[in-house]
């Protein structure tokens, strides 16, 4: 590669990484911390990060920043085992999380235990998103593998939102044909074959589907689904929440040697302490998320229908056993694919 192209690169790669964190401030901050996230958090952190900048400096007469960086999060993991100095991760998959311990050493293997809930301060679960009408009567995962019904979610390799649609798919299946696993590998592969489009990431599902006007059905969290239907017009697309689902949590950490480096060890700590307060929850359910605060479920309950919640750990044993069987090189989704 000649040095006008490494240059080059580097100055794409520079002015992509400075658009994702944002422009500079007028003001210059006592402190600044990084979160990186899943790339349809957006909309959510750019809600909770004034509340909890406010509350920050009421208690401790002290200015930060909040810099956010979004994409999916197995290519925001790579990011910060290549360099990425993220005080704190916002994921929405364990293995994620689990990498920066296993391949970078960057936080501790026991990170789960640090706060409630396993480090995962609210959840969701996979949803459909319909064009008005429901012209393709799409009411559970079996619906998904008609003759005529064209899909769009992400790529289960490089999204954690595309492999709990996966893993949802899979489990809904076999939970209805009573674990016969070559019915559900027949199911598997007709949905399979319906994409239309495998996005990098959700966000880039949200815009083939909602923009581009591609796809019968767009397989995404219920928090995105309900919130593009308010955002691209209530009366155009519905919700639909299958009666047998996947439980999609939302693991966070501190990443401990970055924060050890910036010196916001802290405030890392207090970010992702807040995100459990009521004031947080209540932020979280108002962006279709379903939270373990008893009394702010209960509130936003008519938002989140009724459906089975399946756990990954019960439906297929562990997310290792998961990234093994069915993501590695060769595995299950490979196979599928090549049938």
């Amino acid at each position: 590669m000649s040095v006008r192209s490494t240059l080059l690169r580097r100055v794409v790669a520079t002015a992509a990484l400075s658009m994702a964190l944002g422009s500079t401030p007028a003001f210059s901050a006592d402190r600044e911390l990084l979160n990186a996230s899943y790339d349809i958090a957006r909309e959510l952190f750019a809600e909770l990060n004034p509340q909890f900048i406010a509350q920050w400096q009421k208690e401790h007469n002290e200015s930060v920043e909040i810099k956010q960086t979004h994409a999916g999060s197995s290519t925001q993991a790579r990011a910060i085992l290549q360099g990425l100095r993220a005080d704190v991760v916002t994921f929405n998959q364990v293995t994620d999380v689990d990498v920066l311990a296993q391949k970078g050493q960057l936080i501790p293997a026991d990170w789960q235990s640090r706060l409630p809930n396993y480090s995962s301060p609210y959840y969701s679960t996979m949803a459909f998103l319909v064009r008005k009408g429901n012209p393709k009567n799409i009411h559970g995962w079996a619906d998904l593998a008609g003759d005529d019904v064209a899909l769009v979610f992400p790529n289960p390799k490089t999204s954690g939102n595309g492999r709990y649609t996966y893993l949802a798919a899979w489990a809904a299946s076999n939970h209805d044909n009573g674990d016969d696993e070559a019915a559900t590998r027949d199911y598997m592969k007709k949905m399979l074959g319906n994409v239309e489009v495998f996005d990098t990431g959700g966000r880039g599902a949200t815009t083939t589907f909602a923009e581009r006007g591609i796809g019968d059905v767009l397989i995404t969290f219920e928090s995105e689904a309900n919130n593009i239907r308010n955002q691209y017009g209530p009366d155009d697309y519905e919700v639909v929440v299958p009666p047998v689902d996947i439980m999609a949590e939302f693991p966070v950490t501190w990443v401990d040697k970055n924060v050890e480096r910036n010196g916001t060890e802290d405030l890392a700590k207090g970010y992702l302490e807040y995100l459990y307060s009521p004031e947080a929850q209540r932020t979280l359910a108002q962006y279709y998320y379903r939270v373990n605060d008893d009394e702010i479920s209960d509130e936003f309950a008519e938002r989140f229908p009724q459906t089975t919640l399946l756990r990954i750990e019960d439906a297929f044993g562990s997310w290792e056993n998961v990234m093994q069987t069915h993501f590695a090189s060769g595995g299950e989704l490979d196979q599928l694919q090549r049938r």
